[in-house]
């Protein structure tokens, strides 16, 4: 059984008129798992224009702590609560960097692709972050800005940034088309 830290990512695609009710089951979601020992946290990836798969993404300590919320009593009614609001759900566990990378046959993109991917999702969050509490953080110690910066940036990142860079980026980092081709993808995306 893994000690690293596991994530549990699930897609979702909300039933045909059933936003509402499917957004409130899914923050009752996460507040029953933050409920659990070993839960580090938990977040929601809106699906892009035109798509309606939600992105749900459960971070815990370890398997056995994942173990524990996936086959509680109230996980299981969680999700009998749930019926009707999804269709054609399916999980995906990751552990370590080139798991949250890795396809649906455990291949994973080259290094350097991977290290593209959290590059692009880091470096906008990070300069965000400077500008707006840089000047704050400016009057501490080091050790207590690099603190202070990676105990708000590593959650942001874990659980919302790598996810939607990874998302964006599949094409490419799966080797399917090259970066002026996804580049072109992502902005028609935008326009439409």
């Amino acid at each position: 059984m893994s000690t690293a830290p596991v994530t549990l990512m699930v897609a979702r695609r909300v039933a045909r008129g059933r936003y509402r009710a499917f957004i409130a089951w899914l923050n009752e979601g996460r507040d029953l798992a933050a409920d659990f020992a070993g839960y580090l946290g938990s977040g929601v990836l809106a699906p892009p224009p035109g798509d309606d798969e939600y992105q749900i993404i459960f971070r815990f300590r370890d398997t056995g702590t994942l173990a524990a919320w996936e086959h509680s009593a109230s996980r299981r009614a969680w999700l009998a609560r749930g019926a009707g609001l999804f269709e054609a759900p399916h999980e995906h566990r990751a552990i370590g960097l080139d798991r949250w990378f890795a396809d649906a046959n455990g291949q994973a993109p080259p290094r350097w692709k991977q290290a593209v991917a959290i590059w692009l999702a880091f470096f906008p969050v990070s300069l965000l972050f400077q500008l707006l509490a840089g000047s704050a953080l400016a009057t501490l110690p080091l050790v207590a800005k690099v603190l202070v910066s990676t105990l708000v940036l590593t959650p942001l990142m874990v659980f919302l940034f790598i996810p939607l860079s990874t998302r964006l980026l599949a094409p490419w980092l799966r080797g399917e088309c090259t970066v002026r081709e996804q580049l072109g993808r992502l902005l028609h995306l935008r326009q439409a």
